[in-house]
């Protein structure tokens, strides 16, 4: 369960992971959608303000510049609240009502707010809520504010008529250049071909619309007079104006003042038009308390840009979530399916390695199990199959024995007992060995270290194995050092492991051979040896000499009453106390088995084997 327990966590940061992420997105996208939103809903309230505070100052500037006085502004005021949704106040520079589109009493104006919208002065005109209509003046003086130079019913009248026959004739056959007729604030028409007024001298007889009429002259000279006296009071040359308002010196005598013209020209239209425009007011325009629209009356194409960032912000969501998902399950369902395929018996069970992060070593995990797996299946088969090989020999001969007594074809003398005896200590042999490879696999093996000396236990190993020597005539040697040559290890098992590798060495060494043994010190080992002058093991079956049941012997005879299992063991046991087992050989001169074992460092503390 501890092997589960990273996986798990991995899986869980990256759905976390995963989870962060969409959450993100759907967040980031639901704020861009509300700051659009809330940007065009602001942006088109802005934009409706600023729209209605022009038309309402535009509106009361005209007013102003054309009547004397505010005493008939009441109409227009309530027009313009019904048409922008607001209330305006209009009271003069002391704050006293003039007019309200709500009705309001004089005591209204002292809950105005401390500061006025606008100051509607058609003297004083604002550039920002009303542009200069003509666009040459630059006196802030509204061009609607004619006072006398407006003309007369009978003049407007005259000049129509011209301007009608001068359209007339401009609008003839062959004529290219559009033809319109605009009127001037003071009520002049005027023609403007191809986007250009009227010069004296043109074709259609145009003198006559373009001369000055009476009230026209009278205003201008009043004008002049106004001009001159302020230029006289500055004892600046007096000019002369044309109907556009420009100067020229009036004699030749004195060079005009520029500065002084452009002072006194403005000062003069003022106290010219005094009389006919409307004193200063104070403007309030309040809105009402109401919410910024935001969805209900967005245009057509605002709507389908919210539909297709919401379709495009899902379409991303989904994406990555699939992407995601997929490069988290596909792993997963690999491994399920090679696990059910191993479930079933596919021993060759795999799954594909493709990247380094946790699934990748989870595969790789997963792999080397099923090679693992497959190799003890292959090894347990083999095991049952020389487990029953090795049984069946001698119980084979136990089972004919028995039948030939019991059919009284042997006589069951001493000889045949003495042979079932033999073959059922041989039975006896491969169980224990059984036992003691089993109690290695899995890890049961016991062993109870203590101080032993190496020159001691061989001498009590060729003791043990000196009758089976004589009698195959094999002479047993001993060669080991006096010093040095102590560790710490199980006496029982140590000498169990030698005497497999003595009993191998006899038998597989001729009569007149030599089975020597030797212990020696080397580095922080202690080196037992076992060499014998027998035929030999090959190059390619040397490898396999500690492999359970394995024989050099092809037809796995049982010559010298072998159980196969002894290497097996040797190798065991040696594991067991920490060192390892090794084997070395020349065909026809013999062979050399060795084990190397943890060595006991002299004065050093006494210590098991790690």
């Amino acid at each position: 369960m501890r092997g589960d327990i990273p996986l798990h966590r991995s899986l869980r940061s990256r759905l976390l992971a995963l989870s962060a992420l969409v959450s993100l997105c759907s967040i980031a996208a639901t704020a861009w959608l509300v700051v659009s939103l809330t940007a065009v809903a602001i942006g088109r309230e802005r934009g409706r303000a600023l729209n209605d505070d022009a038309r309402i100052y535009d509106t009361l500037v005209g007013f102003a510049a054309t009547h004397p006085d505010w005493s008939g502004v009441g109409p227009t005021i309530r027009a313009l609240s019904e048409r922008t949704g607001r209330r305006i106040t209009l009271t003069d520079v002391d704050r006293h009502l003039l007019a309200d589109s709500g009705g309001g009493s004089p005591r209204t104006a002292r809950s105005l707010p401390s500061t006025a919208s606008a100051t509607v002065d058609a003297f004083a005109v604002d550039t920002t809520l009303a542009p200069r209509r003509d666009g040459t003046l630059s006196d802030r003086i509204d061009p609607r504010a004619v006072g006398p130079f407006r003309l007369t019913g009978r003049e407007r009248t005259t000049l129509e008529t011209e301007a009608s026959r001068v359209a007339r004739c401009f609008r003839g056959p062959g004529q290219t250049l559009s033809v319109e007729v605009v009127r001037k604030p003071n009520g002049r028409p005027e023609i403007e071909l191809g986007g250009h007024p009227l010069v004296a001298g043109d074709r259609c007889e145009v003198d006559r619309l373009l001369t000055r009429t009476a009230t026209e002259s009278r205003a201008l000279t009043q004008l002049g007079r106004l001009v001159n006296g302020c230029l006289a009071a500055r004892h600046a040359p007096s000019v002369q104006l044309a109907d556009d308002l420009t100067w020229i010196a009036a004699t030749a005598r004195g060079t005009p003042d520029p500065r002084a013209v452009a002072t006194c020209l403005p000062t003069a239209r003022r106290e010219q038009l005094d009389p006919y425009v409307a004193p200063p007011a104070l403007l309030f325009a309040t809105a009402p308390d109401r919410k910024i629209t935001t969805f209900f009356d967005l245009s057509d194409a605002n709507r389908m840009r919210i539909a297709g960032a919401t379709v495009t912000v899902l379409l991303l969501t989904m994406t990555v979530t699939y992407v995601a998902g997929t490069r988290m399950v596909g792993p997963l369902r690999a491994l399920t399916g090679a696990a059910r395929r191993m479930a079933e018996g596919d021993q060759d069970a795999r799954v594909e390695v493709t990247g380094d992060d946790e699934f990748g070593r989870l595969a790789a995990a997963f792999n080397l199990m099923s090679s693992r797996r497959q190799e003890l299946e292959r090894l347990r088969r083999a095991l049952v199959s020389d487990v029953a090989h090795e049984l069946r020999t001698p119980l084979s001969n136990v089972r004919g024995w028995l039948e030939a007594v019991e059919d009284g074809v042997v006589p069951a003398d001493e000889s045949v007992i003495s042979s079932l005896l033999e073959e059922a200590v041989l039975l006896q042999h491969i169980i224990d060995d059984l036992r003691d490879l089993s109690a290695a696999d899995a890890g049961a093996l016991t062993i109870h270290p203590e101080e032993v000396d190496a020159g001691a236990l061989l001498a009590q190993v060729a003791r043990a194995h000196q009758g089976s020597a004589g009698s195959a005539g094999v002479e047993l040697r001993v060669r080991a050092q006096e010093e040095g040559s102590r560790l710490y290890a199980d006496p029982v098992r140590l000498r169990q492991a030698i005497g497999n590798l003595v009993s191998n060495a006899i038998r597989h060494t001729p009569a007149g051979g030599t089975v020597t043994l030797s212990a020696h010190r080397e580095g922080g080992e202690v080196v037992f040896g076992v060499e014998d002058t027998g035929s030999g093991i090959g190059a390619d079956d040397l490898p396999k000499v500690f492999d359970r049941f394995w024989r050099a012997e092809k037809s796995r005879s049982r010559r010298g009453g072998g159980s196969g299992l002894g290497l097996s063991i040797v190798r065991k046991l040696a594991e067991a106390h920490g060192g390892s087992a090794h084997a070395s050989s020349v065909p026809g001169r013999g062979s050399v088995f060795s084990l190397r074992l943890p060595a006991r460092e002299p004065g050093g503390p006494v210590r098991p084997p790690v």
